[in-house]
């Protein structure tokens, strides 16, 4: 198992320093011209999130992105007992944050408030079915007009800037509504589901009957994974969150081990008076 040298996947919203940025990731964020009001800029979003953006008053500066390339070893379980492993949580909590945090200092480095539309991948590698890597892509953008309210910033309170996974239009919505990104927190949980023994599977055979030691395995991976990511938001002193995820993912592990992961993005309040626009009814042209 790699040693992690981050927070443990619990309460504490302090993500670990940044590492530095590449040679070439800062050739990159140079040509983009930080500074300059009219300066050029690389975007993922669609036509119309950009443009949802730019009236929601932030201008994008550019793509920016964070990468960990992580090797997940193996944890022992007992055959027959439902166990977190633990230092496999941690392994896939640590990696996805380091690609996070990276992506996080090139948004700094460009003089961005935040970072909308992040996408956050894993890719297991051909090179090896335990090595993986985690990337973390979104637009930063500077505000460009938005007011941020009584805080004065839109930093978050870790003096970073937000990030969120929202898209163009749900980013639009929010802030329309009174309500801004802080950060995108998240948790993981991963579990090894007892296998049944001979006994037992045999006496459901052909029978249409709970298996209760699975339901409460998977019950109990799934509460840790969104425990945690609530931990982050709480640490935040956000409101709540917002598009939350529970993703389950088997990665290379075998069956009976799972993992849970939650995420979404924490935010808080701009003003007292949530105005929420009605919606209107568009009739499309089309045949």
């Amino acid at each position: 198992m790699t040693e992690t040298t981050g927070r443990e996947p619990v309460g504490d919203a302090a993500r670990p320093a940044a590492e530095a940025i590449p040679e070439g990731a800062m050739r990159r964020l140079a040509q983009l011209q930080p500074g300059e009001k009219d300066s050029f800029f690389t975007s993922d979003l669609t036509v119309n999130e950009f443009l949802l953006v730019r009236e929601a008053g932030f201008r994008p500066r550019g793509l920016v992105l964070g990468s960990s390339v992580y090797h997940v070893g193996l944890q022992l379980g007992r055959w027959s007992k439902n166990q977190e492993l633990t230092k496999l949580s941690q392994a896939m909590y640590h990696a996805r944050d380091l690609a996070m945090s990276r992506m996080e200092a090139e948004a700094s480095a460009l003089g961005a408030d935040g970072v909308v539309g992040v996408r956050l991948d894993i890719r297991f590698k051909e090179f090896g079915t335990d090595i993986a890597e985690f990337i973390a892509v979104g637009t930063a953008v500077k505000a460009d007009g938005a007011d941020p309210g009584q805080s004065g910033t839109w930093l978050n309170n870790k003096g970073k800037p937000f990030t969120s996974d929202l898209s163009g239009q749900d980013f639009w919505t929010l802030l329309r509504a009174g309500y801004a990104p802080l950060d995108m927190v998240m948790g993981s949980c991963v579990y090894h589901i007892a296998h049944q023994r001979f006994a037992q599977a045999l006496s459901t055979t052909g029978r249409n009957v709970e298996i209760e030691p699975f339901t409460q395995a998977l019950y109990d991976a799934r509460e840790l994974a969104m425990s945690r990511m609530q931990a982050e938001g709480k640490a935040l002193d956000a409101d709540g969150i917002v598009a939350v995820q529970l993703r389950q993912h088997s990665h290379s592990w075998g069956s009976h081990t799972t993992e849970f992961f939650a995420i979404g993005t924490a935010v808080r309040s701009l003003r007292e008076d949530h105005v929420i626009d009605r919606p209107t009814m568009v009739l499309g042209l089309d045949g």
